[in-house]
């Protein structure tokens, strides 16, 4: 047991300690301390404060303070000026930088709004629908003057309809529970999906390397192939703890200095407060599974290879499960309760998203989560006792070797040894 315990520390403090991963933890701090400070950040380049200067010429002389007063009703960053002068004066006052763009308001034949709106570039699609929606009530109200509503009779109009929604099933989430769920779910299943890929990848390449330098040699002779998979499995493992810890503790302090700033975009729709042990202790026990399963496949196809260049060939079939599973569970955020959803949850490989999936967004039975959870250990348990008789022979196998028939040449080392 102790060469267990030395092959683990032995791979977790190399690993910690190489340029690489020093190198990309601190690339991802940066990277999520600039997503928890992106508003502060756009403020700091934004020379007017968020505001959007544009200018009206308004050739009719009524148009403009109905159209000002729609405008600041849907957009108060947009400030609109009455312009005293040319188109062409406005134009030059645009490529100097004075406004964003120019309204040109005129009347149509039926004495209804019309308008042309011009600019640097019409890449900015927000600031020309609010001014779109804004021109379009003025041109309600006229048209409704016009034909003698009353404003009364047009607020009645414009009423929104009475549409509620009612889920008929026991202890059903509510809207709000439903968007904290999937706001949790998609943030958890990039975790998952990232972490799975990186750490089960960066195991084939540990194998890969040892057995290239010949190292594997030294140690299949004092240490068991079982014990060389786990502590080698479990030594990533804890790597990738460290780094998620990194990445979520300064992530959480961020968001915590930046909460009341970003709460008007992804996080007010998808707030992360209240929210249930239930779904957390869910994501940590799938995480961890998704791990073990997807780190004993890749060890075992790692050691099919003698050298690192076939490492990606040889584990793109795994990582194609990953990808499917995400993109079946990206599906699943609109529709998790889709009976295609139910029975890709109980497949192993797409267990980890799938399931954790549908238990943070959905009132599943207790029983369908342990079952997901069952035949992902039982599947653990399987590719850990096929995959060390692999490994065993694998190891011990060089030359170019990038099939999967090399499985079975490994299984026949294995028996004669």
């Amino acid at each position: 047991m102790n060469n267990f315990w030395i092959i683990l520390f032995h791979t977790y403090l190399n690993k910690l300690k190489t340029k690489s991963f020093i190198i990309t933890t601190l690339l991802t701090v940066v990277i999520v301390l600039v997503l928890t400070n992106l508003t502060n950040i756009i403020d700091v380049f934004d020379k007017n404060n968020g505001k959007e200067n544009v200018a009206v010429l308004d050739e009719t002389g009524q148009l403009f303070d109905p159209f000002k007063k729609q405008v600041s009703t849907i957009n108060k960053d947009i400030n609109l000026t009455l312009f005293q002068g040319s188109e062409a004066a406005a134009e030059k006052a645009i490529e100097k930088g004075t406004y964003q763009g120019i309204v040109l308001l005129g009347l149509n034949d039926e004495k209804l709004p019309l308008a042309t709106y011009k600019a640097k570039s019409i890449a900015d699609s927000s600031l020309y629908t609010d001014l779109q929606t804004s021109l379009q009530q003025v041109k309600t109200m006229l048209a409704a003057s016009q034909i003698q509503l009353t404003p009364v009779q047009l607020e009645k109009l414009y009423e929104p309809v009475s549409f509620k929604k009612i889920a008929l099933e026991k202890n059903a989430k509510t809207e709000e529970e439903l968007n904290q769920a999937r706001g949790l779910v998609y943030v958890l299943l990039f975790i998952i999906y990232f972490s799975v890929i990186m750490y089960a990848n960066m195991i084939a390449m540990e194998v890969a390397t040892e057995k290239s330098s010949r190292v594997m040699e030294i140690l299949i002779s004092s240490v068991s192939p079982i014990k060389q998979m786990f502590a080698k499995i479990i030594g990533i493992g804890l790597l990738s703890l460290t780094q998620l810890a990194v990445f979520l503790s300064v992530g959480y302090f961020s968001l915590k200095q930046n909460m009341e700033s970003l709460n008007e975009g992804f996080f007010g729709v998808y707030g992360f407060s209240d929210i249930p042990l239930g779904t957390i202790i869910y994501a940590i026990v799938f995480f961890i599974l998704g791990y073990f399963l997807y780190a004993t496949l890749a060890a075992f196809l790692g050691s099919l290879v003698s050298r690192i260049e076939d490492v990606q060939q040889m584990i793109t079939p795994m990582t194609m499960l990953v990808v499917a599973g995400f993109m079946i569970a990206m599906f699943g955020l609109g529709k998790p309760d889709a009976p295609f959803i139910t029975v890709t949850s109980f497949i192993p490989f797409f267990t980890p998203m799938i399931m954790f999936l549908r238990v943070g967004m959905l009132t599943i039975p207790v029983w369908e989560a342990m079952v997901g959870i069952a035949i992902l250990v039982a599947t653990i348990v399987f590719l850990a006792t096929f995959g060390a008789r692999v490994y065993r022979g694998g190891v011990l196998m060089y030359g170019q070797s990038n099939s999967f028939k090399d499985i079975k040449k490994a299984l026949q080392l294995t028996k004669n040894e």
